[in-house]
């Protein structure tokens, strides 16, 4: 505002010495006399004067004296508030000064935030698809990022609340401070930018700032992950070693790598294809950058051949066994894919990759294709190519985040999910599909306490709530529920995919996927012990303090 004070200050002149001059010039009244203005009469005419109003000479008629004096002051005020709009209409162009009014909006919207929320530092595809997944959950966040059409484009975006957005660098530390991070409710922070050293920023920011704030951090490079778990504990999301870990899983246990998929993709997900990647036989990988580096790690680790293609190696790094593109034709002669049973097209440039794709077909029908997807605007293309496994860096990790921080014993669940054999995981499918269809219903979870089950109160103190009892329907208890329990913990111990023999103890956490018809009868079951005792025992008890009167009356 300090651009602002000498157009204020020539202004607070022009009307002083105006009125001052209107205080010396005498003038006459009605009668011929002498009369000078006051300065409140002053005050008054240059008041109504500058503003056009006019309402004309007030309280005499002016002597021609004091006309000439008006109509050089009425000049110089034009000139002044001339030069005060003109000062203001810059200052209004600033982009330092609308930063610092956003900033200062920001803060305002924040502070007023009286429920937990997320502080999100980049809003890419990333952010943007958690985005859309917390609000579904009825989740807060704030969101920072440096492209103003971003955080421009939130004020359009449906999301069901309010989002407060920041145009800033990751990288400021004031900036994540203004958008949250000391705030009392701010519940975690998610470093999803594209730029590794500003998720180390976030990361560093938030250890030192908030030691107690849990924080996922994206990056790719080994490094940079080692310099974020010297801060702390964050949690360090790689797209690449997912990819990895995935496709790892997918070769043991194809229904398993089905499932946990699903799964981390959130509600209103479609049932993915089980797929059948090659256990055995030889791979190639074409592009030896840090993915395919990766990859080839996983890939040997199972026990497969591989061979990798690069056209431009880096010096510091291992070279691959053929050096030249791979969409060339005496490149993938070299690379004999005839004889390979797996292909993956993992290069970071999309065309390049579709290419790869088209020409590994054509040379093997049978080939298993896996394709690396860099820019969403893509996606149309990779479908109808018929990719047999996709990666998409910026999904992967959505999918990776929203695991861990929606509910925790999704997370949990997951990590279980990989140990078990294939046909545990088959079955789940199979149950899930049955009870709930193909696209995956609600996640949610509740403990077995006074707060959430007062009407298992008494069953649960005397050991006689039964897993598959609760799941009935209480109004027809013969109905199963459709909702699946996916975990039971207790005291610590995770029972992933209980049987419906299980008995439940008081404090038991429960982690449900099922429509949500089913949480809200299972709701009416936990909260009103005359439902509990039905879907429990089938016995019929009155509901209301009035019906039990009259039944122990009688």
């Amino acid at each position: 505002m300090r651009r602002m004070r000498v157009p204020l200050i020539t202004l607070v002149v022009i009307f002083a010495i105006g009125m001052l001059g209107l205080t010396l010039i005498p003038g006459q009244d009605d009668q011929g006399q002498p009369y000078r203005l006051g300065f409140l009469d002053a005050f008054y005419f240059m008041s109504y004067t500058a503003s056009t109003i006019g309402f004309g000479e007030l309280p005499y008629p002016f002597t021609y004296a004091q006309r000439l004096w008006v109509a050089a002051t009425i000049f110089l005020t034009v000139v002044g508030w001339a030069y005060a709009i003109g000062s203001l209409l810059a200052l209004l162009r600033d982009r330092s000064f609308r930063a610092a009014i956003a900033r200062a909006h920001l803060a305002r919207k924040v502070a007023r935030l009286r429920e937990p929320f997320l502080l999100l530092a980049g809003y890419g595809r990333t952010g943007e698809l958690l985005g859309r997944s917390f609000d579904a959950l009825g989740r807060r966040f704030v969101v920072l990022d440096i492209d103003r059409d971003r955080i421009e484009g939130l004020d359009l975006a449906p999301f069901r609340a309010d989002v407060p957005g920041l145009v800033a660098d990751a990288r400021d530390a004031v900036a994540l401070t203004v958008a949250g991070l000391e705030h009392p409710r701010c519940a975690g922070v998610l470093a999803l930018t594209n730029d590794d050293e500003a998720n180390l920023t976030v990361v560093m920011a938030a250890a030192l700032l908030r030691p107690d704030l849990p924080v996922v951090a994206r990056t790719a490079a080994p490094l940079i992950a080692e310099r974020m778990r010297a801060f702390g504990e964050p949690t360090v999301v790689d797209a690449f070693a997912a990819f990895g870990r995935h496709l790892r899983i997918a070769l043991r246990a194809p229904a398993s790598y089905q499932l946990t998929t699903w799964l981390e993709r959130g509600p209103g997900a479609e049932l993915p294809q089980r797929g059948e990647p090659p256990r055995e036989g030889r791979w190639v990988v074409c592009g030896y950058g840090r993915f395919g580096r990766r990859l080839t790690e996983d890939l040997s680790a199972e026990g497969l051949e591989v061979t990798t293609v690069e056209p431009s190696p880096d010096p510091d790094e291992d070279t691959p066994e053929i050096i030249g593109d791979g969409s060339d034709p005496r490149v993938l002669a070299r690379a004999d894919l005839g004889s390979a049973v797996g292909l993956v097209a993992a290069t970071d440039n999309d065309a390049a990759n579709l290419s790869l794709v088209a020409a590994a077909r054509r040379a093997n029908p049978d080939l298993f294709v896996a394709a690396r997807q860099n820019r969403p605007d893509g996606a149309p293309l990779f479908a109808a190519m018929g990719v047999d496994a996709l990666l998409v860096p910026t999904e992967v990790v959505a999918h990776e985040v929203y695991a861990q921080l929606s509910t925790p014993l999704l997370y949990r669940f997951l990590g279980l999910a990989a140990e078990h054999d294939d046909a545990w995981a088959a079955e789940l499918v199979d149950r899930l599909t049955d009870l709930c269809g193909r696209r995956l219903q609600s996640i949610w979870k509740f403990r077995l306490d006074r707060g959430r089950a007062p009407g298992l109160r008494a069953p649960l103190a005397a050991g006689r709530v039964v897993l598959g009892d609760l799941l009935r329907d209480p109004d027809a208890r013969e109905r199963p529920l459709r909702a699946v329990v996916l975990l039971v913990l207790r005291d610590g111990e995770a029972i992933p995919a209980p049987g419906p023999d299980l008995a439940l103890r008081p404090d038991d956490e429960l982690l449900l996927v099922g429509r949500a018809v089913a949480r809200r009868s299972l709701d009416v079951t936990l909260v009103d012990e005359a439902a509990a005792t039905y879907v429990l025992t089938g016995d019929r008890v009155p509901s209301g303090w009035l019906w039990r009167r009259l039944t122990r009356t009688g």
